[in-house]
């Protein structure tokens, strides 16, 4: 049973926030504790506006939000990692080798396993884009977690 789990994404203010904060929503385990991280994170940046009307749209603040570099003692402190893209699968992997066999596609669990598109700078419809491929791949690890 998982009890802490890191998103992760490239800049960490558009789908890895998303992405955790819709975990924090729909698993709502008591305990869990939910993170996310960039690969080259905008250090200290809110989430992105269009992410956070988005989010706002489906009942979830992320106005808490504040961009975080992934590292080392974050890889530690969560059991299971998940990506948006296969390339940020394999930058955790090869810079933190205790990583390996704790980082997952977000998208693992859906059919023919889609990279969650990257919304930055596209505007509001890239973000919706962005919630219509997060909310089914968070409802399968949501089953998986129990």
């Amino acid at each position: 049973m998982f009890e802490s789990v890191l998103v992760v994404c490239t800049g960490n203010i558009c789908r890895s926030p998303m992405g955790e904060y819709l975990l924090r929503q729909r698993w709502g385990r008591a305990g869990a504790r939910i993170a996310s991280a960039g690969t080259a994170a905008l250090v200290n940046h809110p989430a992105d506006p269009d992410a956070c009307a988005v989010m706002s749209g489906q009942g979830i603040d992320m106005a808490a939000h504040r961009a975080r570099q992934l590292d080392a003692a974050m890889v530690a402190e969560h059991e299971l990692i998940l990506t948006m893209e296969p390339h940020h699968q394999r930058w955790v992997q090869q810079r933190f080798p205790t990583a390996r066999g704790r980082v997952y596609p977000m998208t693992q669990w859906l059919p023919g396993q889609d990279p969650v598109v990257d919304p930055y700078c596209q505007g509001r419809e890239a973000f919706e884009h962005c919630w219509t491929q997060l909310e089914p791949a968070v409802a399968s690890w949501v089953e998986r977690l129990g």
